[in-house]
């Protein structure tokens, strides 16, 4: 099953993708976490990358689509994948449907997790991550047993530069102006399942499998 997840900054796509992969037995394929292993290791693509992600803007699609067709033409892509981070715009969602179409693939549903403006704030600036294990922790709903330390390794907890209350607004500004119309985009072609987010992980979780036919 070739799946898009969609959704604003904070709606829990991450988190909702991995658990899908491992019930479908597809890979999770996150634009995010490509990013940023190559802003750690200093890469000419992470250097590129992070002078958009620090402000909250999008990366330019000529960084992003052909590494994404690169990644979903090989093998573990072949029985599915699930898309966490791409398309953000139209121009995206073009580009993907012509590399799907080259590769012999195509789309069987985009997930929309939906979630109000005041709720992601809270959850973003609330966010703190891991600097050895990228363990993720919330203040308030998930917080680490000891304060500052991830429970996994110990490690430094920290908050990243797009998770600060200036960027998340810029980031969700740019996620109104140039993603939202994916969700019409979609629709239109028959594709997207809207998700309430603003409820448990199991939850939505349990939604999603509804949506796609699946008793999770």
């Amino acid at each position: 099953m070739n799946i898009v997840l969609m959704g604003p900054p904070g709606a829990g796509k991450g988190t909702q993708a991995e658990v899908m992969a491992r019930k479908l037995f597809v890979p999770h394929i996150s634009t995010g976490d490509i990013f940023r292993a190559n802003i750690k290791a200093g890469t000419e693509l992470g250097q590129l990358a992070n002078q958009y992600i620090s402000k909250g803007d999008l990366v330019p699609d000529e960084v992003t689509m052909g590494m994404i067709k690169d990644r979903l033409a090989e093998e573990d892509c072949a029985n599915g994948f699930i898309l966490d981070g791409l398309p953000r715009t139209i121009v995206q969602a073009d580009a993907l449907a012509a590399v799907l179409e080259e590769q012999g693939k195509k789309l069987d549903k985009v997930v929309n997790i939906d979630v109000p403006i005041e709720k992601l704030i809270e959850r973003l600036s609330g966010r703190r991550v891991c600097r050895n294990c990228s363990q993720t922790y919330h203040l308030q709903n998930n917080p680490p047993t000891e304060a500052g330390r991830c429970d996994e390794c110990g490690g430094e907890l920290y908050q990243r530069a797009d998770d600060s209350e200036e960027t998340i607004k810029n980031r969700l500004d740019v996620y109104l102006a140039q993603s939202s119309p994916l969700i019409e985009y979609y629709e239109a072609k028959g594709l997207l399942l809207s998700i309430d987010g603003d409820q448990s992980i199991n939850n939505v979780l349990a939604d999603v499998g509804r949506g796609l036919g699946q008793n999770w």
